[in-house]
């Protein structure tokens, strides 16, 4: 799977109100893998940045005065997304932006041209409820280095995010199907299967300050869902 990790910068945060894009960021991922084939393009926004956002991404009026127009990089942007499914943290922000510059061309918006879209803060939201889920924090708790982000970047922050998203999603590629010992692995090993009821395993149960600690934990996440957890549902009927 084709999937495009992607970011921009912005003269401000409303679209509808006449702020534009001024820099894209994308990476590239195929089967999970960096694959180095990234895009990435300053744009003039024909506009000055909020105050609030050059404080953000630190980008000047008087450097983009002399880049490409968005008009001028549409094709080669959409060519390059066609048919990915894009990652994007606060995927709304992003595909606002970018629809809007689509509609001022008379461009279709861009559900018309990728395969779909994952919100990496929405996954993060699911993930660690109740906790900051900003790029810069979800680095923090996945261990993945940031110390060169002192602003907000396009490239830099689309590169941060692939490995966040990674992982946060890094499990997933360590599920293994029931397969029979002749199946051979993608890397031409035979799968070697082990037979558990050979051992025994002692069980090992939660003296009762462990289970006062998990108990708490559990009331968090209740707390943060607004009640919505479902083993606190179950656990009334």
């Amino acid at each position: 799977m084709r999937q495009v990790v992607l970011d921009t910068e912005t003269t401000g945060l409303s679209a509808e109100s006449g702020d534009r894009i001024i820099e894209i960021g994308c990476v590239e991922l195929v089967a999970r893998k960096l694959t180095g084939n990234n895009l990435h393009h300053y744009v003039n926004p024909e506009r000055d940045s909020h105050e609030d956002a050059l404080k953000v991404h630190g980008i000047s009026n008087e450097f983009l005065r002399d880049k490409p127009k968005f008009a001028q990089i549409a094709d080669e942007l959409l060519e390059y997304l066609q048919g990915a499914e894009l990652i994007i943290h606060n995927a709304p922000f992003d595909i606002g932006f970018l629809n809007k510059e689509l509609e001022r061309i008379g461009r279709p918006p861009l559900k018309a041209h990728i395969g779909g879209v994952i919100d990496t803060l929405v996954m993060a939201k699911e993930m660690f409820p109740g906790k900051r889920n900003g790029l810069d924090a979800l680095c923090d708790r996945l261990e993945v280095d940031n110390s060169g982000r002192t602003l907000h970047g396009a490239l830099l922050d689309a590169e941060l995010l692939a490995d966040v998203y990674i992982n946060m999603t890094r499990g997933q590629d360590a599920l293994l199907m029931d397969v029979g010992p002749s199946e051979v692995s993608k890397v031409g090993q035979e799968v070697v299967r082990i037979d558990l009821s050979t051992l025994d395993l002692p069980v090992l149960c939660a003296n009762e300050q462990e289970a006062g600690a998990h108990e708490a934990v559990l009331a968090d996440l209740d707390k943060a869902s607004k009640g919505k957890t479902l083993w606190r549902q179950l656990s009334v009927v």
